[in-house]
């Protein structure tokens, strides 16, 4: 395919999320996979202010759809609004990141509101998980925001009319350009000349037609990582192209798995010195944590494997895996035992869990805090050394939704892995 102004990958991409064709006006169904969940509403037929990044109209019918309670009195929505506005508006004296992290919290459903009977607080909901349909999902380009400076984003996507996702489309009309001048100008210009655009946001993209890497807010350059690589080299070179971006494109912003990304894979921990940062899952880690969930929730098989290389993150993973079983409501609240080997291990896996703050964890010293907590029935998250269990007594709790996680498996399931759980 040749890019010129009129033919860009910008294009390319409102194309395949919404069927919408900006050359020649034509219609047809998107790409398989998003039916007509991505609407294409053009910039300038968004009811908005060019200094409003919310499309307040929009959240407005979300939050009387959503809520009994302000669907009772409408006009509570603006207090939600008031409160997400200030989020924003903060962003520059709290920082990209907190206020991301705040608007998350929104965003998930974790924040309340007294809108009850006698003014009991109640959650507030800015999307529907469980229905994905009830929310309402649109694209634009060209989006035009004014706030220390005017910049102009090539693709912008809203979920009730807040913007989680921001894509660069660079056209590679010279063999120089590359996803990464794109991703340079999200996370050095946008970022910081925009940065309120970012406040609500899941993940940004950038492509140049032939690669598709993406990242979070104020994620360095070099972590920005590929959805659906190959590891084998000659795979990756017979893959990329602009088909093989669609079809990353389209798994990617697929709304199940963003509104997935969103609840279960977002994460903000304590990095170097106290600061936050945000951390959203590489491809084999949601997929690997994923695969988890799926085996223990179907129940006929009960172990697994999964196999990672140095450095591709499987501690994380692990995080992810751990919340996402404890939150899942099919299991009814599980035990879910994270064993490691080493004491560095030990010490390495728990430090990540406290620094992203993920609640009901608890390390274990000895075999008989082990004992105690599987005895009384505890339903958290317990990290252990798998050698504690060594001498242990077998059946210490014989419930179902006791799921146990083993790092390093290789190097001990052979003779201690046996041990009685």
């Amino acid at each position: 395919m040749v890019f010129n102004e009129l033919n860009s990958v910008e294009h390319f991409i409102v194309h395949r999320l919404s069927g919408v064709n900006l050359n020649s006006g034509e219609v047809r169904e998107p790409a398989a996979g998003y039916g007509p969940t991505w609407e294409y509403v053009a910039p300038e037929n968004l009811e908005r202010e060019p200094n409003e990044v919310l499309l307040v109209e929009e959240l407005k019918a979300a939050l009387v759809r959503l809520n009994p309670e302000i669907a009772a009195q409408p006009e509570l929505a603006d207090e939600v609004i008031y409160k997400l506005r200030a989020i924003i508006l903060g962003v520059r004296t709290d920082g990209l990141v907190k206020a991301n992290e705040e608007f998350h919290r929104w965003l998930v459903g974790d924040r309340t509101m007294p809108f009850g009977e006698h003014n009991r607080h109640v959650p507030v909901r800015l999307i529907d998980f469980d229905d994905v349909s009830a929310n309402r999902y649109m694209v634009t380009n060209q989006f035009r925001v004014r706030k220390q400076e005017t910049k102009i984003p090539d693709v912008v996507l809203f979920i009730n009319g807040l913007p989680v996702v921001v894509g660069e489309a660079k056209t590679a009309i010279r063999s120089s350009i590359s996803w990464l001048d794109g991703a340079t100008e999200i996370h050095e210009v946008y970022e910081n000349a925009v940065a309120e655009l970012f406040v609500p946001n899941i993940l940004s993209f950038a492509t140049e037609g032939k690669q598709l890497y993406y990242g979070g807010v104020r994620c360095p350059l070099e972590h920005w990582a590929p959805w659906r690589m190959e590891n084998d080299p000659d795979a990756i070179a017979r893959q990329i192209g602009l088909g093989e971006v669609g079809n990353e494109l389209s798994d990617l912003l697929k709304p199940e798995r963003l509104l997935d990304i969103l609840r279960n894979f977002s994460l903000f921990s304590s990095g170097k010195g106290g600061r936050r940062i945000k951390v959203i899952p590489r491809f084999q880690q949601y997929e690997g944590a994923n695969k988890i969930v799926e085996r223990v929730k179907e129940g006929r098989l009960k172990k697994g494997l999964i196999w990672h290389f140095q450095g591709s993150g499987k501690s994380f993973l692990m995080v992810f895996a751990a919340q996402k079983l404890r939150r899942d409501p099919a299991l009814k609240s599980p035990t879910v035992m994270v064993l490691v080997d080493r004491t560095d291990l030990d010490t390495q896996i728990t430090g990540i869990f406290d620094a992203a703050d993920v609640s009901n964890v608890v390390s274990t010293e000895k075999i008989e805090e082990v004992r105690r907590l599987l005895e009384r029935d505890t339903r958290k998250i317990i990290v252990s050394m798998i050698h504690k269990f060594q001498g242990a007594p077998a059946n210490l709790n014989t419930r179902e939704n006791i799921v146990v996680l083993v790092d390093e498996a290789h190097r001990t399931q052979e003779e201690i892995g046996r041990a009685h759980v």
